[in-house]
């Protein structure tokens, strides 16, 4: 009878004078004391039932300590809280002066949006935040969550996951030391290094989000896309897989690995499903090449086709450099597998000291030995040398060239050719002026130089000394001096010059006047 009362003193007690804050005991089968173990505790068991501001749990077993207002529950764990969240455990302490708990044992928490299951998990009620320390998941619609430190926020139904985070789902898995994942939502926010990969490609970035529901995500951090034949990089990518669309800012770099190429430039967009590429300001393709790379600048680049057939198409003020072969036209189309490409509208090509001109130019390399191989160049074909004391020249309809290592070694001018030529003798010393004309005219080249004029099929030749050659002919019609536009360095490739060539045809007029 004393221990009954007692029982009922300290719930009194403790119960009584701030009820509203207090753990209220609403069953339990049995109850006793045990001041030896429990020292002004209540021992509660069997279908134990607890209320505290609007939260019940139940379990198989408490100890209760009324003016600590604190429970240690053991046994199937169960807590409500106000019918939107569930949690199950082996066993819970919960403070109901600071509102936190701590469960653990098999621990299982759910509400509307996700499934939380870890080992030790702690609960603060006032703030509504759940953590774990030691390893957990969460199960959403979409998506398993694992990660060695957790923190959710119940009300914005938001999740922090640090250390080994890797979040799974049906098309992709994505990996990080730290990131912030909405279950309502599916979007995760990405704080560090991360990496998402899915079936077409992975993704690297330390800094964006990822909707892991409609498959759209935005990186603003050393990003990278790697395909299968390309990899992607950009200050910001921006990527919807579902309709295999990317776009990217800022240091944009794209390098075709099977090709052995790259595109730079600060803006491109990229469309899988046509396997296309444009990129645009301060464009430039880099074609790796033997021990060089040739450097291609236009307003526009366009890259299309599957890696094994790569066009790549080059617009508006474009200039190619590289160490033995310069140029610049208004347009460039070039295949990759072919290793053929054509620049057209006013092209020029600068090599080994020859300045080339023509309505279109053909360059073509060698796509197993990544050399230059030949160029032709089709109608109004003009090949210009600068002596010093004159203008080699060359015309004619057609010219196809030969390079060996990369160097122009022969010129073949094809088409009624004209030739104005300056002899020297071996010491370099200067002999006379040829001047030909005939079907065909072959140039030789040495150390860029040309040192041999050979007419084929019926040649009308003169040789004058220098004194004696006529001024009014010493440039072949639709001579034009274009020095000035040619690119010196890859830097050079960007500077804009749009009236170029009109300022090369004033100067070729002074030229000619002088």
């Amino acid at each position: 009878m004393k221990k009954i009362l007692y029982i009922a003193f300290l719930l009194f007690s403790a119960f009584g004078i701030a009820q509203e804050k207090q753990i209220k005991l609403v069953n339990a089968n049995f109850q006793n004391i045990d001041e030896k173990e429990f020292p002004g505790a209540i021992i509660a068991t069997g279908n134990v039932e607890f209320e505290h501001d609007g939260a019940k749990m139940t379990c198989d077993k408490a100890i209760v300590f009324p003016k600590r207002n604190f429970i240690q529950a053991y046994g199937d764990v169960y807590v409500n809280q106000g019918d939107t969240i569930v949690q199950t455990s082996k066993y819970a302490n919960y403070d109901g002066n600071t509102k936190k708990a701590i469960s653990w044992g098999d621990v299982v928490l759910k509400d509307p949006q996700m499934t939380l299951t870890t080992d030790t998990l702690h609960f603060d009620r006032e703030k509504q935040i759940v953590f774990y320390e030691d390893h957990g998941v969460i199960r959403d619609s979409i998506n398993t969550l694992e990660s060695n430190l957790g923190h959710y926020y119940l009300e914005t139904n938001k999740f922090k996951a640090q250390s080994d985070v890797v979040v799974t789902g049906e098309d992709h898995v994505l990996k990080s030391n730290h990131l912030d994942y909405y279950t309502n939502s599916g979007i995760a926010y990405l704080h560090g290094p991360s990496t998402i990969t899915n079936e077409e490609n992975s993704i690297y970035c330390e800094k964006g989000y990822f909707n892991t529901k409609t498959n759209i995500s935005y990186f603003n951090k050393n990003a990278e896309i790697h395909y299968s034949d390309r990899i992607i990089e950009g200050d910001s990518l921006y990527y919807d897989q579902p309709i295999g669309f990317a776009s990217a800012t800022g240091n944009i770099k794209i390098t075709d690995t099977i090709n052995n190429s790259v595109i730079k430039g600060n803006y491109a967009e990229l469309f899988e499903l046509k396997d296309s590429i444009f990129i645009t300001q301060r464009a430039v393709a880099i074609s790796v090449m033997e021990k060089d790379s040739l450097y291609m600048h236009g307003d526009t680049l366009f890259l299309t086709g599957k890696p094994e057939k790569r066009i790549l198409k080059a617009f508006n003020h474009v200039k190619i450099f590289s160490k033995d072969l310069r140029g610049k036209c208004d347009s460039i189309y070039s295949d990759q597998s072919t290793g053929l490409t054509f620049m057209y509208r006013s092209p020029v090509v600068w090599a080994q000291g020859n300045q080339i001109t023509g309505d279109t130019i053909e360059l073509i390399s060698n796509v197993k030995t990544e050399q230059m191989d030949s160029l032709k160049v089709y109608n109004n074909a003009f090949v210009v040398q600068k002596d010093s004391v004159g203008f080699t020249q060359l015309s004619g309809k057609k010219l196809l060239g030969k390079f060996q290592n990369n160097d122009l070694r022969i010129v073949d001018m094809l088409g009624y050719s004209k030739s104005i030529y300056y002899v020297r003798d071996e010491d370099g010393k200067l002999i006379g002026v040829d001047k030909q004309e005939s079907n065909t005219l072959k140039f030789l080249i040495e150390n860029n130089e040309i040192i041999e004029v050979q007419a084929i099929g019926n040649p009308e030749a003169k040789t004058y000394p220098l004194k004696k050659f006529p001024r009014e002919e010493r440039y072949l019609k639709g001579f034009i001096w274009r020095e000035s536009e040619q690119p010196l360095t890859k830097e050079d490739i960007f500077i804009p010059d749009e009236d170029g060539e009109e300022k090369s045809k004033e100067n070729t007029k002074k030229l000619v006047q002088e």
